[in-house]
């Protein structure tokens, strides 16, 4: 099996990568092409990753071009990532917006094998405990991503100890995971219930996704072009109540251009509240 990437495979597979999901990758990211693609040589029987580009961009086989979207798209997560995002939950966040009783409806988009809408469901639950009759209205979180695979994972809500490792504390993985007979952690039924699972690409239509109160759309925008990254933005924008928010990556920042929202400082950190006139 021939692993090499000519610049013109790779070229290709530029063009055809952003065309399908929006990703840009940048000039010298070959490596990153044969990381991610040489695991599918084998499985599906191609002698070249040059052969796997020429059968996606002309469409010869759906379950492969899936599974290229599904290589380039997966990218590590943490639960809790960042910390302070979650913290303005409980401080912030659930008691402005459940306001009334109010069902809170959070979208987590690119939500990668889950550990991001689990983690808000978990802190949730958490603020119902610490203060009990907040959230009457209780809160409904929309989980999106355009990796099948991922998202059958997620729904799946099974992880190992590893995965686990990587921000879930002890005390948390008792009360909020059951242990299976093979040493993985199941997410339990009262965390999973909260979490509805969908197929989304950030450059489709945004009509029938629904309102949101908050959204978080963190270290994704990175991977677009500034053109995509400004639709994105506009269609969050229109997927938001008025007053909702929107949580960014820490290390993202929004462009300038971009004047459907306002920045509001945190103590910590940072949130983007949409404007009220659109």
């Amino acid at each position: 099996m021939d692993k090499a990437l000519s610049e013109q495979d790779y070229a290709t597979f530029r063009r055809y990568l952003e065309s399908q999901c929006g990703i840009v990758l940048g000039d010298n990211k070959q490596y990153l092409v044969k990381s991610r693609l040489s695991p599918l040589l084998g499985r599906y029987r191609q002698g070249s990753l040059g052969e796997i580009i020429l059968s996606v961009v002309n469409g010869r086989d759906r379950e492969l071009q899936s599974a290229v979207i599904d290589a380039m798209t997966t990218n590590e997560t943490l639960w809790f990532r960042d910390g302070y995002p979650f913290e303005l939950l409980s401080d912030k966040l659930f008691p402005e917006l459940g306001k009334g009783g109010k069902t809170v409806k959070i979208w987590s988009a690119a939500c990668s094998s889950g550990q991001e809408p689990y983690s808000i469901a978990i802190k949730a639950l958490e603020h119902q405990v610490k203060k009990p009759g907040t959230l009457p209205g209780g809160v409904q979180i929309l989980a999106t991503d355009i990796s099948q695979a991922m998202l059958s994972q997620c729904q799946v809500g099974e992880y190992d100890s590893l995965a686990l490792g990587r921000g879930m504390n002890d005390e948390r993985k008792r009360l909020y995971f059951d242990e299976t007979t093979d040493g993985t952690w199941k997410v339990k039924p009262n965390v999973k219930r909260l979490v509805t699972f969908r197929h989304f690409n950030l450059l489709s239509s945004y009509a029938l996704l629904g309102k949101f109160d908050l959204v978080f759309c963190r270290n994704v925008l990175i991977y677009f072009s500034q053109e995509n990254k400004l639709k994105i933005l506009e269609g969050i924008a229109r997927t938001l109540n008025p007053g909702g928010y929107l949580f960014l990556g820490a290390s993202e920042s929004m462009p300038t251009a971009a004047t459907d929202f306002e920045m509001v400082r945190c103590n910590p950190g940072i949130i983007y509240r949409r404007k009220e006139h659109l």
